[in-house]
């Protein structure tokens, strides 16, 4: 099923919901406007039903083929929200909302999910039931989790869950794919040192808690380096520090946000044991005080091998081999789509968006999704459910 068939025929439609969508970006859980209109879509597309109000803002569409009584399913995932983030493309469809912005592109995966939505409910050219998963919440707050706790998989019954990222570093209309480990676990730090302020010029008097701060950072520099084994993945980095006023006053605290990032649950353990001893070790050699946070956000994205090799090959029945790449690595990116694929088989593929040097990448602010690979992703989704739920008769 290349692209050139009935999705290619309404490109220039999910081009304008997509565009209209970047101009209205909503933050986690508060997709009210978003959702609102993928619901509308869904039902003057013909879904069977559309069930919303699924972890707050999430919905589904599900969408029955040929034989719906043959009992087979599978589930296809988009996000939805947008990020804290002021946008600076200059675009005439730029977000109207300062502040917030589609910047991972969240926008192009709802638009490619609702253009094989529409394909598959015009044609029901497969066995079995499509369920269309608009989730909420991707970007920190963990709304696939919460779809999950939320009886996802329980209301609709599937037998794999697939999604899809774009990816600006890879050519357009490229997909990648990896078996196993495709992006990172996640946890945020938190770190918060309380020493004893005095005057900038009378350092004697206090404690000062910048210099334990800066001793701090190259310390847990150290956790991934020296602890680690080399050939498994971790990252720890400080990501913003806080503290101080002015030119000549020693603060009386110091507050670090930072990430962590791992693949392996034992990597995950030894980060977070380390930290913490870490904090309390360098703030009690000072004399000082430390309060430290590991708080674990996602788990690691799992691709399971039989769903990963269903999902190159129907890229392949759109691309073609030549086009359809294996990821030499993971990323240390994080993707809730983890706790899904951590309760239902399934896998997770990257669909290169980039149009050549100088695109940013995603979560920065000059990002702009590449509105020709929308039929391209679209197709993808069709044809997953084609081919795992083909016809009988």
């Amino acid at each position: 099923m290349p692209v050139n068939n009935r999705i290619a025929d309404f490109h220039a439609e999910m081009t304008a919901w997509r565009r209209d969508l970047h101009e209205h970006p909503e933050l986690a859980f508060e997709e009210v406007r978003t959702s609102a209109i993928v619901a509308e879509k869904l039902r003057e597309f013909g879904c069977d039903e559309v069930i919303t109000g699924i972890a707050k803002t999430g919905l589904v569409g599900v969408i029955r083929g040929n034989n719906a009584a043959s009992g087979r399913a599978i589930g296809l995932r988009a996000d939805m929200d947008a990020l804290p983030i002021l946008e600076d493309t200059g675009l005439p469809y730029a977000s109207k909302t300062a502040g917030k912005m589609h910047a991972c592109g969240h926008d192009g995966h709802t638009t490619m999910l609702l253009g094989a939505a529409k394909y598959l409910a015009e044609t029901r050219n497969f066995d079995g039931t499509v369920y269309v998963i608009f989730q909420p919440a991707e970007e920190n707050f963990g709304g696939g989790e919460v779809m999950v706790k939320e009886g996802l998989f329980e209301r609709f019954p599937m037998e794999r869950v697939f999604g899809l990222h774009n990816w600006p570093s890879a050519p357009a209309g490229t997909f990648l794919w990896r078996e196993g480990p495709v992006m990172a676990a996640v946890a945020n730090l938190e770190v918060t040192i309380t020493g004893k302020g005095a005057h900038g010029a009378i350092p004697q008097n206090g404690n000062d808690p910048i210099v334990i701060a800066a001793a701090l950072i190259q310390a847990l520099q150290s956790i991934v380096s020296r602890n680690v084994e080399p050939v498994e993945g971790g990252v720890i980095t400080i990501g913003h520090i806080n503290g101080g006023f002015t030119y000549n006053v020693i603060p009386e605290q110091v507050k670090m946000l930072g990430t962590a990032r791992w693949f392996a649950p034992e990597v995950g353990d030894l980060l977070e044991k380390r930290f913490l001893e870490t904090v309390a070790g360098i703030a009690a050699a000072f004399g000082a005080q430390a309060e430290a946070k590991f708080i674990r956000l996602y788990p690691a994205t799992i691709n399971e091998p039989a769903s990963t090799i269903m999902a190159a090959d129907a890229a392949r029945a759109v691309q073609g081999e030549a086009r359809v790449l294996p990821m030499d690595k993971p990323t240390m990116g994080g993707e809730d789509f983890s706790f899904m694929l951590n309760a239902k088989d399934g896998a997770y593929l990257m669909l290169g968006g980039g149009r050549g040097a100088g695109d940013a990448m995603v979560h920065h602010p000059k990002y702009d999704f590449n509105d020709d690979i929308l039929p391209v992703g679209a197709s993808w989704w069709a044809s997953l459910a084609e081919r795992l739920l083909p016809r009988q008769g």
